[in-house]
């Protein structure tokens, strides 16, 4: 995939990253990192990832390099929660 030059800080997106080849099956593996952009340098892609919705894990700022990602897209904010 053909990574952008730019990407706007404060975007929220999607990566998927590569996390290589599983030893049983044989099969590439994947993970996926939505949250907003820190920065991004056309090397490494600094974000901070959105808290788990189930509140199962915080915010996380992650560090993702340009080889490790197969893909990248923009997402929506999550809708605000009712009272």
């Amino acid at each position: 995939m053909a990574l952008p030059q730019e990407i706007p800080s404060g975007s929220r997106i999607v990566v998927r990253v590569i996390d290589g080849v599983d030893p049983t099956d044989h099969r590439t593996k994947f993970r996926d990192f939505v949250g907003h952009v820190r920065s991004w340098d056309g090397h490494t892609l600094e974000l901070t990832r959105d808290a788990a919705a189930n509140g199962s894990r915080p915010a996380q700022r992650v560090s993702i390099e340009a080889d490790t990602i197969a893909t990248i897209k923009p997402v929506p904010e999550r809708p605000n929660p009712r009272p």
